[in-house]
């Protein structure tokens, strides 16, 4: 999968790797292993989630050979892995460049490990697609159903139990904490999860049921059950959800802003 074009995250993720290397020489096998090894990030990517996900029914040998497959087949799965690193580092203060995210953040491998899922189940390879959901629930505590649709430029901070069902549709620029759900009822069939637009920030715990529409640069404050719609540049906060105020810029996803128009904070 190598490639002439220049790309400059990928060097700007060797760079990175190059220095810390220099800085912490008991770690050279893990950084060469990782990422200096190889040509494209795309490799690095396909080494480092075939290492993760690989099972003794699904070596990760045999694992990476699929993620590269999917990788060769649809291009927008790399605009989206740059986007998503370009997201991480912009609205995670814990980050520092993006080479961070590649290798240790596990929010990141959720939604890459689901982009492959996806390509396969878009190509009727159910069952495939569905091992792979599983692999990234039983390893990574992330449960994302293949046939969702996830845009790119997404932060998934933390991650850890986060849980988005099949006909959930979350679009560009979107940023979600840990424990979020985006679930059903459990009771209806058919296009049943929530609709959650450009720019929405949800808080930690935050749980979307239903069929239901998270406008573009909405806010769901931490914790709040949300049952009904949520109007666009809005914020909605409690059990049930209810409208509290705006945020304070038009998509709240991107400043990470957790805090109300007028000034006051939730």
């Amino acid at each position: 999968m190598a490639s002439k074009r220049k790309d400059p995250v990928w060097e700007s993720i060797r760079e990175e790797t190059s220095r810390d290397m220099e800085s912490e020489p008991m770690l050279a096998n893990f950084f060469w292993g990782c990422v200096l090894h190889h040509a494209t990030l795309e490799d690095s990517l396909s080494f480092l989630l075939s290492t993760k996900l690989g099972s003794t029914t699904m070596p990760a040998v045999m694992l990476r050979d699929l993620i590269d497959e999917a990788f060769a087949a649809d291009p927008a799965i790399g605009k989206a892995i740059r986007a998503d690193l370009q997201a991480v580092a912009t609205r995670d203060p814990a980050c520092r460049g993006l080479s961070q995210p590649l290798l240790y953040f596990k929010g990141f491998h959720a939604i890459q490990t689901h982009r492959v899922a996806h390509h396969f189940w878009t190509q009727q390879r159910v069952p495939l697609a569905l091992f792979l959901q599983t692999r990234l629930s039983q390893v990574l505590g992330v449960d994302i159903h293949p046939a969702a649709r996830i845009g790119k430029g997404i932060l998934m901070d933390h991650a850890t139990g986060v849980v988005i069902g099949e006909t959930a549709v979350v679009e560009d620029e979107v940023s979600l904490l840990h424990e979020v759900t985006l679930g059903g009822t459990g009771k209806e069939t058919g296009d049943r999860h929530p609709k959650v637009r450009k720019g929405v920030l949800i808080g930690a715990g935050a749980k979307i049921i239903g069929n239901v529409e998270i406008g573009e640069g909405a806010w769901v404050g931490a914790g709040s059950v949300v049952l009904h719609d949520v109007p666009p540049h809005t914020t909605v906060v409690g059990v049930p959800a209810r409208v509290v105020g705006h945020p304070r810029t038009p998509a709240p996803a991107l400043e990470m802003d957790h805090h109300l128009a007028e000034g006051g904070g939730i």
